[in-house]
């Protein structure tokens, strides 16, 4: 359990010292390295997972076809609330409080935080396995092979986010890039096999031997004997986080089976191609994210007046950058898009517009979530959170109803970009209320330590 003395470290709660007292040039010179270096990992270190997950998608649609490659998707959108779970009880309030803390309060949180998200895998991974064992068909072997590699998957991912809290974002890229070599062999097999089951197995068996390899980088062994001590010194960001992470990838599996019921299986894969397509741009995003709160976190607590200006031009940043790559994505010639996607290519490239505008949205709403996240404001970003997820589901099957797969496709992107301007005014609020404090509130999230 979090003891008294390691909260009063952590950077959500943490002072700055006097902010009329500006940093001498040198120390300023200093910390923008720091930052752009723990930043240059993170970037590294999404662009060898996305790399990975790009290569296993572009894998199944060129081998198995628009309808197996929709059965692919389902299995990868499941994986994703799955692993909203674990990071909204395991990963995240490790991320916000013990970001930039002494080794030893490290150290212990981690063995902690490690042990919950296995645990998750875990019973997750046991109903998971006896879903798929009883629905049977194409859709059942796919799930019950997902339930059986859900343990280390979350565990490798879990081990990413403890070591960017530790400002050590060189051993993440490391056990990503030890988790594609071991894809590759796995992929070849997988081939051989032919079924969308032996591809989940091979994408999941090999982010297992990764897993195990962050235990030797750490030095840390998972304590499952921590979980409940885990959940209960951190329940005040855990359950909030949990809702919100859910209702982000629930959301995304709520279209997709939707999608699927609505249009048929094939707009399920289709959707996904279309997002393969903004793989690399999604590398940056994703590698921005898995920084960006311990970031925002540690200028709240060296500089907290700089906060604001921080999440505007992170956001800002991800916006431009998501409509640049589109752009390029337009330009792309079909024999380039059919040598990615086979099949597939031809329906995802029309998705391409209100796909890149999604992202936009999504990455500019990022900005505001880091800042949210790093004030510990944990109820207003679950009030966030909830409305984008329902304006994401009730746009894309709304779309989806209206015009089919590219309705929903421009459904979502309509979602997102309001969403984001929800994002924003939310964090400009708890930005003011933070500096001036009203005397009647009681809620702690915002106000000063």
């Amino acid at each position: 359990m979090t003891t008294e003395g390691e909260r009063t470290t952590t950077p959500a709660a943490g002072r700055a010292g006097p902010e009329g007292a500006p940093a001498p040039p040198s120390a300023r010179r200093s910390t923008g390295r720091a930052v752009l270096g723990r930043l240059s990992w993170g970037l590294a270190d999404q662009a060898a997972s996305s790399l990975s997950n790009f290569a296993v998608g572009v894998y199944v649609a060129r081998s198995l076809g628009p309808t197996a490659f929709g059965v692919f998707s389902l299995a990868w959108v499941t994986y994703g609330v799955v692993l909203s779970v674990s990071r909204g009880v395991a990963t995240d309030p490790l991320v916000v409080r013990f970001s930039g803390v002494p080794e030893e309060s490290w150290r212990g949180a981690v063995a902690r935080s490690t042990g919950t998200a296995l645990g998750v895998g875990t019973v997750i991974g046991v109903a998971c396995l006896a879903a798929g064992l009883g629905l049977g068909g194409r859709v059942g072997p796919a799930f019950a092979c997902l339930g059986v590699v859900l343990p280390g998957l979350l565990l490798q991912d879990a081990w990413r986010y403890a070591f960017f809290a530790a400002g050590t974002g060189r051993k993440a890229f490391v056990n990503d890039v030890v988790w594609g070599v071991a894809l590759i062999p796995a992929l070849v097999v997988a081939a051989r096999v032919g079924s969308v089951g032996g591809f989940v197995l091979a994408w999941g068996g090999s982010a297992a031997v990764a897993a195990g390899y962050g235990c030797l980088q750490s030095g840390i062994r998972p304590r499952l004997t921590g979980i409940r001590a885990w959940l209960r010194a951190h329940r005040d960001l855990g359950y909030r986080y949990l809702v919100e992470n859910v209702g982000v990838s629930g959301a995304s599996q709520l279209r997709a089976y939707g999608l699927g019921v609505l249009v048929g299986v094939g707009a399920v894969g289709v959707v996904r191609g279309a997002e393969l397509l903004m793989g690399p741009f999604m590398a940056i995003l994703m590698g921005l994210s898995l920084v960006t709160v311990a970031e925002a976190a540690r200028v709240l607590r060296r500089a907290p007046h700089r906060l604001g200006r921080f999440c505007l031009l992170l956001g800002g940043g991800q916006a431009v950058a998501a409509l640049l790559w589109g752009g390029a994505l337009l330009l792309m010639p079909d024999r380039a898009g059919e040598l990615v996607l086979g099949d597939v290519w031809s329906s995802a490239s029309a998705l391409i517009v209100p796909v890149t505008l999604g992202v936009a949205g999504s990455g500019l709403g990022t900005g505001a979530a880091a800042g949210l996240r790093a004030l510990a404001a944990a109820r207003r970003s679950l009030r966030c959170q909830l409305f984008a997820s329902v304006c994401y589901v009730g746009g894309g099957l709304g779309g989806a109803a209206w015009g089919g797969t590219v309705g929903s496709a421009w459904g979502v992107a309509a979602a997102t970009l309001l969403a984001s301007a929800v994002w924003w005014l939310q964090l400009r609020s708890a930005l003011r209320e933070r500096h001036h404090p009203s005397p009647s509130r009681s809620d702690p999230e915002v106000s000063q330590p």
